[in-house]
């Protein structure tokens, strides 16, 4: 069954969809959806059991994919310029592999079309320290996720997706027990019965892991129309971490990519 989606949308002009990574939400690219909205129309979405969208009996690319494909149709959005950073990317490759006529182009935030290997152990500790410890603020909330993660800015991250229950503590905006069921899913490559002619722009960190030369055999089978960028001096996060220079290659790939 699909999830209602939940969107935001700026500008006017040719459709531009915007897709966040795991435990992430809409607004996570905001930066880019500003920097767009002269030229297009900007769709900000929450990914099923993200944010403020549904969620579903089964986290998996494929029916993740399928809603976005509902929402479109809902929103009378006929085909789209699709950006998607980490779990974004893959299901808007899912969503090209599948229907391609419903993608223009598409730019791939530092994810590549191979199965991952299990990495976020310490993030599902963190997040569920803070469901066992109900915390009445999002400082104490942070202190908590603290004894499991040394990283402040991941921290900061997760924080915006906490909010505030009934009875004043803090709880998250998604479904974490059906992301941790999907888990396994979500980390496997994009399924495809034939390749994406269409144009694709790969974005690697480069202090990233995410893209590796290794992984360009299997971008170009499944791509065979794929260029890859690298972005010096930053890794995963690389829209937040040089945000001027990633929406520049965005922006130029997006205008060159598809004749208005």
């Amino acid at each position: 069954m699909t999830a209602k989606i939940h969107s935001s949308s700026i500008g006017q002009g040719p459709s531009v969809v915007l897709l966040h990574g795991l435990f992430g939400s809409g607004n996570n690219l905001g930066a880019l959806a500003r920097s767009l909205q002269d030229r297009y129309q900007v769709h900000s979405v929450d990914l099923p059991d993200h944010g403020r969208s549904g969620w579903q009996d089964a986290s998996d690319l494929a029916s993740m994919a399928a809603s976005l494909r509902h929402w479109m149709q809902h929103q009378g959005v006929r085909s789209a310029r699709f950006v998607g950073h980490s779990l974004g990317g893959k299901i808007a490759m899912q969503l090209a592999l599948d229907h391609p006529s419903l993608v223009e182009a598409l730019v791939v935030a530092d994810i590549a079309p191979v199965a991952y290997p299990p990495r976020h152990d310490a993030v599902f500790a963190a997040l569920d320290a803070v469901v066992a410890r109900p915390c009445r603020s999002r400082e104490e909330a942070a202190e908590v996720m603290a004894e499991h993660l040394q990283e402040a800015g991941v921290i900061q991250f997760l924080l915006m997706s906490l909010r505030r229950g009934p009875d004043d503590s803090y709880t998250w905006r998604f479904n974490l027990e059906g992301i941790r069921g999907g888990y396994a899913s979500l980390r496997e490559a994009p399924g495809a019965a034939s390749p994406y002619g269409g144009p694709v722009l790969f974005i690697k960190g480069g202090d990233s892991d995410y893209i590796r030369e290794a992984h360009r055999t299997h971008i170009l089978a499944l791509f065979p129309a794929a260029q890859v960028k690298i972005m010096p001096g930053c890794g995963h996060w690389l829209h937040a971490e040089r945000p001027s220079l990633f929406n520049g290659i965005v922006g130029r790939f997006l205008q060159d990519a598809v004749a208005d």
